[in-house]
């Protein structure tokens, strides 16, 4: 697939791509962010400006290797679970998705989506999300779904764009963790 003049290659994830899966820069800069408002009858969002703009990175997770087996994300393709990487033109990875399906729902998890910085904004994530459209279609999902931090006006505003509308809140799922403060925003879309 070329996007920007840039030829990008999709495939499922192998283990060999579990290295450089983990050591993916997910990190942002943003300059805006979403301030949550709970009311008594939901929650209320708007986006504000940050000054001076706020950089986020992302901590290591501290339970991967207990639940991982040694591919990492790159060796969960067990039916349920796949994990899709797009390489660059020098065969380097420019971004994955991971996604696993759960039947009783028919729901299709985005458990995480990350380009590396130098291919953002070239139609990489649009193209993982893509693929992860078509798996949840194979397995028969209603919907797709994601959690993102308020922080990351960036991805809100690109998921939004792919069709995914706010859903839920979490004002506490980060608490004791290197993210307490921010709110875990819940986002889905119906399988198109």
């Amino acid at each position: 697939m070329t996007t920007d003049e840039t030829v990008y290659r999709y495939r499922t994830a192998a283990p060999e791509d579990a290295e450089a899966i983990e050591a993916l820069d997910g990190s942002f800069t943003t300059d805006t962010v979403f301030r949550v408002t709970v009311t008594d009858d939901g929650f209320a969002l708007s986006e504000t400006v940050v000054e001076p703009p706020l950089t986020k990175v992302f901590p290591a997770d501290e339970d991967e290797d207990e639940d991982e087996d040694e591919g990492g994300h790159a060796d969960e393709d067990d039916g349920d679970r796949r994990t899709f990487v797009a390489l660059g033109a020098a065969g380097e990875l420019a971004g994955y998705a991971a996604a696993s399906y759960s039947g009783w729902n028919r729901r299709l998890t985005i458990e995480d989506i990350e380009v590396a910085p130098e291919h953002r904004g070239l139609g990489v994530g649009r193209a993982l999300m893509d693929l992860a459209v078509e798996f949840a279609r194979e397995r028969g999902a209603g919907h797709l779904w994601l959690e993102v931090t308020s922080v990351n006006a960036p991805a809100i505003r690109a998921y939004k764009r792919m069709g995914f509308a706010f859903c839920g809140l979490d004002t506490t799922l980060y608490d004791g963790t290197p993210s307490e403060g921010e709110q875990a925003l819940y986002m889905s879309m119906p399988c198109p």
